[in-house]
């Protein structure tokens, strides 16, 4: 009875007869907002129907074809780089690291040469570097019998240090500044010591053409290094980068030598990166030891794990707050695994799958350098005096730097989205309104019919689903003509 009952609900209610359905179908192409087809049903003739529905099908391909293209050109993901120049009233100065080309003092390592190859390896975390088999023997000896022995400590100690007598003058923008203003930090060149390292507000230039300038004294007699191990030259390194990030000096020092006077002019410059997919940075990345992400921290904090998970120590050059290598594990374990993360690719920087994306946000400092010979004969005799020494050690021993913006401005490069989501849909729209006439209703109204007709043939279908085996064996299923009428007079 339930069964019988709802068979008959649906048909009386949910499923209209034949004509009805017709009926239905002719008022919905007739009104329909959608352009031409009202046309094809009620144009008499029966060549403008087929010219009609020819143009129908013809615009509808189209659009069909259009807006598969508008879809997949948006699921490549494009991308436009604009560049725009902001001019200000004030720019904040950057963070500037020194370096001697000279490392450690003389006397600290006149009998202990291999202190030059253990601080290669020490500093190997940072930029690989290859030992010369020639070396090994010599290497194992010392590492044997100075088990204790603290390269850390050594370079501190025994590098390059900056005073009154290392750093003659200095001036930021019209106002002295000394030793004390600068933070030392650990490099592949020893010790070296880093200007505006903390980022003070107050540190910024309201003229273009001023800034920072240094006078140093590389004290050649006193600092030295090893010509054998490739280190030849004689003068200051220094490297220009964002207060928030970490001083990289492989292939972005600059070298200023004895007896010379250099003009940097520098801008500054941000990128902006779309994250992935557009662009291969991601944002949610967060470094443990540094504020700022970059690709440099992330790669020392990543060389700085495996280290740390494979040989139970950290290299000091590295952030962390694990154990420090000694000496024996410098050579036995950290300068292999440094080897395996290289060729192994343990720690990959650039895409944003890698290890190290690019970041969204990043500021650079383009610069462009100039030199001239440090003073001249009057200059020369007047350092002569006032350091009480002879002009061929002016000329052989000071280094003039000079920093400063080249004008109160800096350049944004942003990588945007070449199609979003609001252009991707007002493209459909466009196209959907130029060859069809169609807008959000009349789609609303297709969906409407085509749910429609699907609960239609969804009804009809559980209807005629019991009948099925009637149909396939009438002979057996069906009650005859004379069983009918004798069921009719039980009744």
């Amino acid at each position: 009875g339930i069964l019988e009952k709802t068979r008959l609900y649906l048909i009386k209610k949910l499923l209209p007869c034949l004509e009805d359905r017709m009926k239905y179908h002719q008022e919905f192409a007739s009104s329909t907002s959608f352009h031409g087809v009202h046309k094809i049903v009620q144009t008499q003739s029966k060549t403008c129907k087929v010219l009609w529905l020819l143009v129908v099908t013809g615009c509808l391909a189209i659009v069909i074809w259009q807006i598969c293209s508008r879809f997949v050109y948006y699921f490549s993901w494009p991308t436009t780089t604009t560049v725009v120049v902001q001019y200000v009233e004030n720019v904040k100065f950057p963070a500037v690291t020194f370096c001697n080309l000279n490392r450690f003092q003389a006397h600290a390592v006149s009998n202990l040469k291999i202190i030059f190859l253990i601080w290669n390896i020490v500093s190997g975390a940072l930029q690989k570097f290859v030992m010369e088999d020639k070396y090994s023997q010599e290497l194992n000896d010392f590492l044997l019998g100075n088990q204790n022995f603290s390269i850390k400590e050594f370079t501190r100690k025994n590098g390059f240090y900056l005073n009154s007598s290392t750093l003659l003058e200095c001036e930021f923008f019209g106002k002295p500044c000394y030793p004390q203003d600068f933070e030392h930090v650990f490099t592949e060149y020893g010790n070296c010591f880093t200007f505006n390292h903390n980022d003070l507000p107050a540190r910024r230039v309201t003229l273009s053409g001023r800034g920072l300038y240094l006078l140093f004294d590389v004290q050649q007699e006193q600092f030295t290094d090893e010509p054998a191990l490739g280190y030849t030259d004689a003068g200051i390194t220094f490297v220009i980068h964002s207060p928030r990030e970490l001083p990289r000096f492989d292939g972005l020092g600059l070298l200023t030598p004895v007896g010379m006077h250099a003009q940097v002019s520098i801008r500054q410059l941000k990128s902006i990166i779309q994250e992935y997919p557009w662009g291969e940075c991601k944002p949610d990345i967060k470094l443990q030891y540094h504020k700022t992400y970059s690709t440099n921290g992330c790669l020392q904090e990543c060389k700085a794990r495996y280290i740390q998970d494979r040989c139970g120590c950290l290299p000091f050059i590295l952030p962390g707050n694990g154990t420090e290598c000694d000496l024996l594990k410098f050579y036995n374990c950290v300068y292999p695994a440094v080897y395996d993360i290289e060729t192994k690719e343990l720690c990959t920087v650039g895409t944003h799958n890698s290890t190290c994306p690019v970041p969204c946000e990043e500021t650079d400092y383009p610069t462009t350098v100039t030199y001239s010979s440090f003073g001249g004969k009057k200059a020369i005799r007047y350092f002569s005096a006032k350091l009480k020494k002879s002009p061929e050690y002016i000329r052989q021993n000071l280094v003039g730097i000079d920093i400063k913006y080249h004008d109160l401005s800096y350049k944004i490069t942003q990588q945007q989205k070449a199609l979003t989501i609001s252009e991707l849909l007002a493209d459909v729209g466009g196209q959907l309104g130029l060859f069809c006439g169609a807008s959000m209703i009349t789609i609303i109204e297709l969906l409407e019919y085509i749910f429609t007709n699907f609960c239609w043939m969804c009804i009809f279908l559980l209807l005629k689903a019991p009948e099925m085996p009637q149909w396939n064996n009438p002979s057996q299923n069906q009650p005859t003509h004379k069983e009918k009428k004798k069921g009719i007079q039980e009744c």
